[in-house]
Parts: structure tokens; C-alpha cells; sequence
């Protein structure tokens, strides 16, 4: 019997299987003997052991299209990163270090603002204007004011999302808006765990239409750098790639280098002065991870 983890809690996975329900399940001990833990968003193969109680064991987890370590979710086709523009304010660099691993990944990012009810045209037209050339996507809404859900539904149509973001910037207030039914679809798993309805202390994976999935996350508050060699952090700053092989050196690092066309672009406002502060922080905390690696 086939179907996908939804929830993941204590050991115990949470498999959806079309038109049989949910089945509260372990994952065999082969998994842990190759270290291999399956994660919400995992297409499995379980055994049934228990029918009438839906539990069941994992026995097969079948290859992923990809997998991210934070959140801990696989076989996603875009992520939705939702940050406040006040309340609290924005942290861009938090906001930076997602939009680099999901670069790593080759995953289409969408940025949602929430709470635009609370700032000006002018900051609005700014934020854009900062983030516009670095994702697929970049929306304005507020779930207060049921502003720009419809924009949501659509990006989401036909595909399997990740929402993620920090803690208080409106997760579950936009999900309840899109999704009305997810704190009753959370009550199958819910009850089998003695939890609240809906309480997003772990991934967990909803259908939200035909062909239609979103995984909700845990709010995160710190992201380190994903473990590269510093000179590949640029090819992940994708404003940076138009003025690639322009500069005087070849593997400019476009920090402290003279004649740097990125730099050049910077000072006439092709690129966000956020942005590329951000970048050297980046840039700077890798350089001391290889010096400590390789010292």
C-alpha cells in the first residue's frame, strides 16, 4: 500500500493514503540501521498491520526529487517564504540565508509580505524593489484584511509548497484563509497523538486542492549558512549573474576586490544595498568556517 508522510512526530509517521485514510505507522529498523529518516512529503510503502486501528509499518521510502534540512521536509516544487513588513520588522538577513539554501536546491522561491495594511506605498514600492530580482515571485498581502489570498491560491495551484518563515509573521492566519479545512483535516492525526488542532510544532503536509499540497512549518528565528566553499555564495545571489566575468579578476568575490562591475552596480543602485550587506556577512562567516575546517 502506497502513500505519503504527513506528519512526523515522536517516531510515529502519519501516511496519507488515497481513499483509505490516515495510518499511524514506524518506520522498519533498516532505515535507521542505513541512516536514512524519512521526512513529511516522503512517497512510501507501508504494511498494514492493524487495519481497524490504522497502523501500519514504513517498509520502502521511494527516491526523493529533493529534500531540505530546515524545514525538514522532501519532494517539494516551490517554497512560499512569508515575513511581516512591520511586526516585527523584517529581518532580511534570515530572509537572505532561506533564499540561499532554496538557490542550493534549484527550488523556485515566491517571498509573501504579510500585514501590508500596515505600511506605505513607499516602503512597499522599496521592499520590492530590494527583492524583485531574487525570486520567482514577490506578493504583497495581508490576511487581516483578506488582501491578496486569491494571489496565493493561484501560486499555489497544481503544485506541492512549502510555507515557512519566522514565528508571528502569519503562517497559520494565511493558511486558515486559503485552507478553512485545515484544522479538521489536522484532527485525524490530531487525535491519534493527543495534540491540539492545530499547533505547528512539526512539518506537516495538507492536500489543499486537486494536485494541490502545501506543507506548514515550524517558525525558525535562525538559519546558519548552508556549508560551501565562499567563492560558490555568489553563483547564489542571482542579481550578481548579469555582471559575472566583467570584472577585472576572474573569480572576483565582489567584496574587496577593485574594479568589481557588482560592486560598480551597487553604487548606482542595481542592487540592494540589503542585499549585498548581507552577502559579505555570508561571504565573512564562511571564510572563518574554512579557516577553522582547514587550520
Amino acid at each position: 500500500m502506497q502513500g505519503k508522510i504527513v506528519k512526523g512526530i515522536a517516531g510515529f509517521y502519519y501516511v496519507h493514503v488515497v481513499e483509505s485514510g490516515v495510518y499511524e505507522c514506524k518506520a522498519k529498523g533498516i532505515f535507521r540501521k542505513e541512516k536514512v529518516k524519512p521526512l513529511v512529503g516522503d512517497n512510501v510503502e507501508i504494511e498494514v498491520l492493524k487495519e481497524a486501528e490504522k497502523q501500519g509499518n514504513i517498509i520502502h521510502i521511494f527516491p526523493r526529487e529533493n529534500e531540505l534540512v530546515r524545514p525538514a521536509v522532501a519532494n517539494i516544487d516551490q517554497a512560499l517564504v512569508l515575513f511581516a513588513v512591520l511586526r516585527p520588522t523584517p529581518h532580511y538577513n534570515l530572509l537572505d540565508r532561506f533564499l540561499v539554501m532554496m538557490e542550493m536546491q534549484g527550488i523556485d522561491t515566491a517571498i509573501c509580505f504579510n500585514k501590508l495594511d500596515i505600511v506605505t506605498k513607499e516602503e512597499e514600492v522599496q521592499m520590492l524593489a530590494a527583492y524583485e530580482k531574487c525570486a520567482s515571485k514577490v506578493l504583497f498581502v495581508s490576511s487581516r484584511e483578506n488582501i491578496g489570498m486569491d494571489q496565493i491560491r493561484q501560486l499555489l495551484e497544481g503544485r506541492t509548497s512549502v510555507l515557512a518563515g519566522p514565528s508571528g509573521v502569519g503562517k497559520s492566519s494565511i493558511l486558515n484563509k486559503i485552507f478553512p479545512d485545515a484544522a479538521s483535516q489536522t484532527g485525524e492525526v490530531s487525535e491519534k497523538i493527543g495534540r491540539g488542532k492545530h499547533t505547528t510544532r512539526h512539518s506537516e503536509l495538507f492536500c489543499v486542492g486537486e494536485g494541490t499540497y502545501l506543507f506548514d512549518t515550524p517558525g525558525f528565528s535562525s538559519l546558519r549558512v548552508p556549508e560551501m566553499e565562499k567563492e560558490e555564495l555568489r553563483k547564489y545571489f542571482t542579481e550578481f549573474a548579469p555582471y559575472e566575468g566583467g570584472c577585472r579578476f576572474m573569480g572576483c568575490t565582489h567584496t574587496h576586490e577593485p574594479d568589481c562591475k557588482v560592486k560598480e552596480a551597487l553604487g548606482q543602485e542595481q542592487i540592494s544595498p540589503v542585499r549585498y550587506e548581507n552577502y559579505v556577512q555570508m561571504y565573512e562567516e564562511l571564510k572563518e568556517w574554512e579557516r577553522r575546517k582547514y587550520n
